[in-house]
């Protein structure tokens, strides 16, 4: 398998679609630059494409042990791992207080869509650790901070994020860990999570978990839960290394995808119980973990579209290598047979997927310059607006990319026909390893009430509206332009836009009222919502870069082929939940 990042569209999405270069040289990013982020990503795609590339069909084949030490990875995925360490690109968003680079959060995402499309086994390493480095930066003591964050922010120490339990899924209400009080400011954890990415591994010397646990006194339901930092070996005063805790790999799940990562069944406790610390305020762990998890959800988003893109590259190569039938007027003498590409069949497959990429990275892109905004950009009112920006469109990031993730990997398939179903071509492995985005870290299911319930009601509504009106701007400068081409597109995104104004209006004019009704039609609203998204930046792509004729193409194929597909998802979005309920549950089946 071959991967090379798309290093040129990346700096441009990143800095100019997304808006990056606006948060440049002042505030919290004084001293970066768009020739800093270009380089930046230069020099990460030589990493990307050289060392963890070239591992990502062998660590599928190997996949993992689990013996009497612990979990053994692939060898060459240690040693890339180190190489990783040793390149700092664990630092850099973190906090320089305490290692960290300081550089904008957008540019750490754009990495990790490099780290993911070459490898996501090894990928999902650094995203649990970058999510746990947000949570202690936030929610940790100072003696916390010292003694964890430079180790996991320069990447020698991983971390992990433990939620699940075997009788709990998405259902927090349900966990059963205990966390009892020590005496010493410490505590006892017990308990069994599952589902625990690099839950234990060889590649680092420590791992720091983040574990969900219940006080003897803890009021039921989700108010009764509290965040714990749980060591795989105690940290001494000093900072070295000591003893072993009580929190062990009892199991490693056998899993479609994503072989060489580890995804394991932790027991802490079995030897008497499992030592830590109490993160934020007692029974205020779930506020502590979503600080973590918003942050993996934006980054599972870029997972999608880190897979989109190597399956996309993957089919292109094979789609240009393989001969098969001979287009309508062909000039080809009898006999001899075209490559592939050149069907127009295959020709839009490809197309699909390059624009759907294209728009689900910049879905991503524009969330994460939103939180650099909250963080590190103008005044309070502006870091609060973008803030709201932020919290608006990251379920649109994890949803909208992960199922873009999923479709283009099974075009890759398609492309590749009934050798896309034989695992040594690689195809069928992007469309195992992506199945699992639209799952962890929130379905995208869970994703879509959160934007219809939570996100849509912002201010009244009018974070929503506010967005909406900007891609109406962009509409309205694409009919403007005097180009033929933009013209049809800014109509095309116009029309979308109507039909998203009829779903929000539809969702909160019925929220409290027929609650039910909108959960129906969340899913189909959510997608609406990404389409039109995706459409928005891709124009706006096509209008700041006119001279790039590949530009104008994409965001021309993207209003005549994917956005129309707003207007059929409106009826679904309104329907009501009636349908869904009109077989009783023994008519099903």
């Amino acid at each position: 398998m071959t991967y090379r990042p798309p290093v040129r569209d990346m700096a441009f999405t990143l800095n100019e679609v997304a808006g990056l270069s606006g948060l440049m040289g002042r505030g919290a990013f004084e001293d970066v630059s768009p020739d800093l982020v270009e380089s930046v990503i230069e020099e990460g795609a030589k990493l990307a494409a050289d060392v963890l590339a070239p591992l990502n069909r062998e660590a599928d084949k190997h996949g993992l042990k689990l013996g009497e030490t612990g979990v053994s990875v692939y060898p060459a995925m240690a040693d890339a791992y180190r190489k990783w360490v040793d390149g700092g690109w664990g630092s850099l968003a973190a906090t320089p207080e305490f290692g960290g680079q300081g550089l904008p959060t957008a540019l750490a995402v754009a990495m990790q869509e490099m780290w993911n499309a070459a490898c996501m086994s090894f990928g999902l390493c650094p995203i649990l650790s970058q999510g746990a480095i947000e949570a202690l930066t936030a929610h940790g003591t100072d003696e916390q901070k010292r003694r964890y964050l430079p180790k996991l922010i320069s990447g020698e120490w991983t971390g992990t994020m433990n939620l699940t339990e075997p009788q709990a899924g998405s259902d927090l209400n349900a966990l059963k860990a205990k966390a009892v009080p020590h005496g010493d400011g410490s505590y006892l954890i017990t308990g069994t999570k599952i589902y625990i990415t690099y839950g234990d591994h060889d590649m680092a010397e420590n791992i720091v978990h983040l574990v969900l646990a219940r006080l003897p006194d803890a009021p039921a339901g989700t108010k009764g839960i509290s965040l714990f930092l749980v060591p795989k070996f105690l940290v001494n005063e000093d900072g070295s290394l000591g003893r072993r805790n009580d929190a062990y790999c009892i199991g490693l799940e056998d899993k479609l995808g994503i072989h060489g990562s580890p995804t394991c069944v932790m027991s802490y406790g079995e030897k008497g119980g499992a030592v830590g610390w109490l993160i934020g305020e007692e029974n205020r762990g779930l506020a502590c973990m979503f600080t973590m998890m918003n942050n993996a959800r934006l980054l599972v988003g870029t997972q999608g579209v880190a897979i989109a893109e190597a399956a996309y590259q993957h089919a292109l190569a094979y789609a240009k290598e393989r001969k098969q039938g001979r287009p309508v007027g062909s000039s080809l003498a009898p006999g001899e047979m075209a490559p592939i590409i050149e069907h127009p069949d295959v020709r839009r497959m490809l197309l699909s997927m390059k624009v759907m990429t294209e728009a689900a990275r910049a879905i991503c892109y524009a969330t994460a310059v939103a939180i650099d905004g909250a963080h590190g950009g103008g005044d309070e009112e502006t870091r609060r607006a973008a803030q709201a920006r932020a919290d608006l469109l990251t379920p649109v990031a994890k949803s909208f990319s992960t199922d873009i993730g999923v479709e283009a990997a099974s075009i890759g398939v398609q492309i590749h026909g009934g050798m896309g179903f034989i695992e040594e071509t690689g195809a069928a492995q992007f469309y195992r390893d992506a199945r699992i985005l639209p799952i962890y870290e929130g379905t995208n299911g869970i994703q879509a009430i959160d934007l219809v319930t939570r996100k849509l009601p912002l201010g009244n509504g009018d974070v929503a509206r506010g967005f909406i009106a900007e891609m109406r701007e962009t509409a309205k400068a694409a009919r403007s332009s005097n180009d033929k081409v933009l013209t049809g597109v800014g109509a095309a995104l116009d029309e979308a836009l109507d039909t998203l104004d009829k779903a929000t209006d539809y969702m909160l004019a019925n929220l409290k009222s027929a609650p039910n009704d909108c959960l129906a039609g969340a899913s189909p609203y959510l997608r609406i919502f990404g389409t039109a998204a995706g459409g928005h930046y891709l124009v706006r792509a096509a209008l700041m870069d006119r001279a790039a004729t590949a530009r104008r193409a994409i965001a021309q194929f993207y209003a005549a082929n994917i956005l129309p597909n707003v207007h059929g998802l409106l009826g679904p979005a309104t329907a009501g939940d009636e349908s869904l309920f009109a077989l009783a549950v023994d008519e099903l089946g």
